[in-house]
C-alpha cells in the first residue's frame, strides 16, 4: 500500500545539477497510523483507514468516533481516508506511515479539494467570449439566450450557465516526486496540486501512466 494523507504547505522551485529551475509543490505528508484494516470477509472489500497525525487534537469526537480510534489503538485524529489495497496486504491498526514510502523520480497521484471561488458568471466560470465592450451595447458580460420561449418552453439540462464555481474534488496525476525530505516528512512534488495552502491532500502511487 502506497498511500498517505498530508497538508500542502505552497510552491516554490528547486535547480537541478544542469541549473534548470523545477517548480515544485512542497507537502508536508504524514505521518500517519492505519486506523483499521478493511477485508473482504467483514467489509466487503480490502482496504486500509489510516490518519494524519497533527498537532491539534479534534476538540469534539463524538461517542461512536471514539470507539473507533480505541479500537484500532490509536489517539483520535482529525483527518480520515482509505486506500485499496490487495487482500495480501499486511498493514494492520497502529502502524505507521512516513513519507518514506516513496521514492524519488516515482510518480503520484494527488487528490484534493479545488479553491472555492463562490458564485461567478458565464465569462469566468466557462470562459465565455461576452459581448461587445462598445458604448451602447447593452449586452458585456450576460450569457445570452439560454432556449426556447414557447416551444419547448423549458431550459435543456447542461446549459452552462451561472453557478458555484470551485471547491470540488480533483485528481491531480502523475506528479513526479522530484525530492524527499525524511527528517521533515516533506515531499516535493513537480508542478501543482489542488487546493489552497494548508489543504488537506491524499498521495498515492499513480494508479496509469
Amino acid at each position: 500500500m502506497k498511500g498517505i494523507l498530508g497538508r500542502k504547505i505552497g510552491m516554490t522551485q528547486i535547480f537541478t545539477e544542469t541549473g534548470d529551475a523545477v517548480p515544485v509543490t512542497v507537502v508536508e505528508a504524514g505521518p500517519c497510523l492505519v486506523v483499521q484494516r478493511k477485508t473482504a470477509a467483514r467489509d466487503g472489500y480490502d482496504a486500509v483507514q489510516i490518519g494524519l497525525v497533527e498537532e491539534r487534537a479534534p476538540r469534539q469526537v463524538t461517542q461512536p468516533m471514539r470507539g473507533h480510534f480505541e479500537r484500532g489503538g490509536v489517539a483520535p485524529m482529525r483527518r480520515l481516508t482509505e486506500f485499496k489495497v490487495a487482500a495480501d496486504d499486511e498493514a494492520k491498526a497502529g502502524d505507521q506511515i512516513k513519507a518514506s514510502i516513496f521514492e524519488v523520480d516515482e510518480y503520484v497521484d494527488v487528490v484534493g479539494r479545488g479553491k472555492g471561488k463562490g458564485f461567478q458568471g458565464v465569462m469566468k466560470r466557462h470562459g465565455f467570449g461576452g459581448g461587445r465592450a462598445t458604448h451602447g451595447s447593452m449586452f458585456h458580460r450576460a450569457p445570452g439566450s439560454i432556449g426556447q420561449a414557447s416551444d419547448p418552453s423549458r431550459v435543456f439540462p447542461g446549459v452552462r450557465l451561472p453557478g458555484q464555481m470551485g471547491a470540488k474534488r480533483i485528481t491531480a496525476k502523475n506528479l513526479r516526486v522530484v525530492k524527499i525530505d525524511e527528517e521533515r516528512n516533506l515531499l516535493f512534488l513537480k508542478g501543482s496540486v489542488p487546493g489552497p495552502n494548508s489543504a488537506y491532500i491524499a498521495i498515492q502511487a499513480a494508479k496509469k501512466g
